[in-house]
């Protein structure tokens, strides 16, 4: 049986992915899922977080074999939790054997004003201003991540209570931040199928960020005609219809076991 690693992005744990474990579930089956947080969040909100994405590959990595997932995985990530994969990837082709990357920027594909949109920085900056309020930076959050509203007061009051029960540091926020910001990915693509998916509302990130670095590598690339930077929330379903479109259409790579 495969495992599919789950990871999130900037500040944000396994917590957040809200309903789109159920819809990958419903997409692939009986295969295991496995949600990882990232050094700094989460289950680990009180380590240290890196300040390079490939000592954050080293970290999860090593998670993933503390909870006797086999290699090789399937990885769907987001932002910089999609970083993280793409360095993972390259750097250890033969552990994973498909990847799925969700609204994700790296240089050399994307310029500094795509990957972090100038309209977003007033929005981040009210954030960082009041990030021990746990309510009014979350809505921060909210209002510069997400487009569907329906759930929004419910939101709120999750991601509060995450936040209160397993507080992301200033300085771990910032390290994540400096990791993101500095990160190069290889030109050369990952050794494995790979499925870009994108969402056209994204105020936080230039969707175009996502289709640079498709066309780059040749990957499949979908792009949601609404969504916001946080698609998991916006529209779980579709992250499964596109994995399960994708499962079918794309044979995975045959992977020595080293």
């Amino acid at each position: 049986m495969s495992t599919w690693i789950l990871l999130r992005g900037l500040t944000r744990e396994t917590r957040h992915w809200g309903r789109l474990p159920d819809a990958l579930r419903e997409a692939i089956g009986g295969e295991r899922l496995l949600l990882l947080d990232l050094p700094g969040n989460g289950e680990f909100a009180q380590a240290r977080a890196p300040a390079t994405v490939a000592e954050m590959v080293s970290f999860v990595r090593i998670a993933a074999l503390q909870r006797g997932a086999s290699v090789p995985y399937r990885v769907l990530a987001m932002s910089l939790g999609g970083m993280v994969a793409t360095d993972w990837a390259q750097r250890h082709p033969a552990e994973i054997e498909r990847l799925v990357l969700i609204n994700t920027s790296m240089r050399p594909f994307s310029r500094m004003h795509e990957r972090l949109r100038p309209s977003a920085w007033p929005g981040l900056a009210g954030v960082a201003t009041h990030w021990r309020d746990a309510p009014r930076a979350e809505r921060g959050v909210h209002r510069l991540t997400c487009n569907n509203v329906d759930t929004l007061n419910a939101d709120l009051d999750a991601w509060s209570e995450i936040r209160r029960s397993a507080p992301v540091s200033r300085g771990n926020a910032l390290r994540q931040l400096w990791a993101a910001a500095h990160f190069r990915a290889a030109a050369v693509r990952p050794d494995c199928p790979l499925l870009v998916l994108s969402s056209r509302g994204d105020k936080l990130v230039n969707p175009a960020c996502s289709s640079k670095l498709a066309a780059a590598w040749g990957a499949t690339h979908r792009e949601h005609p609404w969504a916001g930077h946080d698609l998991p929330h916006d529209d779980p379903a579709w992250i499964g219809a596109q994995v399960h479109a994708w499962l079918a259409q794309q044979p995975a790579v045959s992977k020595a076991v080293l």
